[in-house]
């Protein structure tokens, strides 16, 4: 049955998280004149996230629950199976770490209805540490989907992938099934890979096909930040996931022959800011979280042509070979 609005949660071992969320989308303001749903999206969990959804969809809620099941481990394959089976054009995805404010879904449909144009549009999202982040965090806080990009609405630049992440983000699913690839080339976190662009990777396409991405800053958010979350360990693995994928994003709307360019413009200029990062902080880009971090990002991003020479092209190459042979056989 068609709905105004959707608001998918992708979730894995989500079942102590999603309570939050479920009861901050029961206290939601001014839904009166909606029609909307609510979709979990469960991508193959072991905890008890089924059980959990069960419970909940016995409850007085003013909206229904519906439950799916997506077996494909990473993030992109379970917000391709939400934009299948959303009821509504419009589709708010929010992860299941991700407070909305309790005016979010009022704000995120009103906006949409405002901007025909826009394939997608996400707001301000804020961190909410469980422990006080380390000096000068600000500078690596976008790693962590944090996103305060002030009072007013303006336009992304997705030329220079400057895009708003999926954590708390709004989709318009006409605009999804019109440009975006139904098979995601980039999976997202899973089974111990930390690579992402998962969710840039259909904004990107959006924004090829002609589609405007905006931020709007009446949807606040806040992002759960647990304690493990700032460690160096963890923080370095992630920023490495998240520049591997650059040179993949760059070169997705890039001409064939513009590709030659990206590519070497992304390791000189990678090459470079390395260089200029190492002699300003010298032995502190390894006693230093920040700055080590800072590395992190100047030496991956160099890596990522590299990388997707491994893990794209050469796959695409062989399988393409193969089909070709097969074809030709007796």
């Amino acid at each position: 049955m068609p709905v105004d609005f959707t608001l998918a949660i992708p979730t894995y071992n989500g079942a102590d998280r999603l309570p939050l969320v479920l009861d901050r989308l029961r206290s939601q303001l001014h839904t009166e004149t909606l029609t909307w749903e609510v979709l979990i999206i469960d991508n193959n969990s072991t905890d008890q996230t089924a059980q959990l959804v069960q419970d909940y969809q016995a409850q007085a809620f003013p909206f229904p629950i519906r439950y799916c099941l997506e077996r494909q481990q990473g993030a992109a394959f379970a917000r391709q199976h939400a934009v299948e089976v959303a009821n509504s054009d419009l589709i708010g995805f929010l992860d299941d770490d991700v407070l909305p404010a309790l005016d979010w879904v009022t704000n995120a449909y009103a906006f949409g209805q405002a901007h025909p144009y826009a394939g997608a549009y996400g707001g301000q999202i804020h961190g909410a540490f469980e422990v006080n982040p380390p000096e000068n965090f600000q500078r690596i806080q976008s790693f962590l989907a944090i996103r305060e990009r002030g009072s007013e609405p303006n336009l992304y630049d997705p030329e220079n992938l400057s895009l708003p992440p999926a954590a708390a983000i709004v989709i318009r699913q006409s605009a999804w099934r019109a440009s975006v690839p139904a098979q995601p080339t980039l999976g997202g976190k899973a089974n111990g890979s930390m690579v992402q662009g998962d969710d840039y990777e259909p904004l990107l396409y959006m924004h090829k096909a002609g589609w405007e991405i905006w931020y709007s800053p009446t949807l606040d958010v806040h992002h759960q930040i647990p304690h493990w979350r700032l460690e160096k360990a963890y923080l370095l693995k992630l920023i490495r996931g998240s520049s591997l994928c650059i040179c993949h994003l760059r070169l997705i709307n890039a001409h064939t022959w513009q590709k030659p360019i990206v590519i070497a413009k992304i390791m000189l200029g990678s090459l470079r800011r390395a260089t200029l990062h190492l002699l300003r902080h010298r032995e502190r880009v390894r006693t230093d979280l920040i700055a080590a971090c800072e590395m992190e990002f100047f030496l991956s991003s160099l890596a990522s042509p590299f990388y997707f020479f491994k893990t794209y092209f050469l796959k695409t190459y062989f399988l393409k070979t193969i089909m070709t042979s097969e074809r030709q056989m007796p």
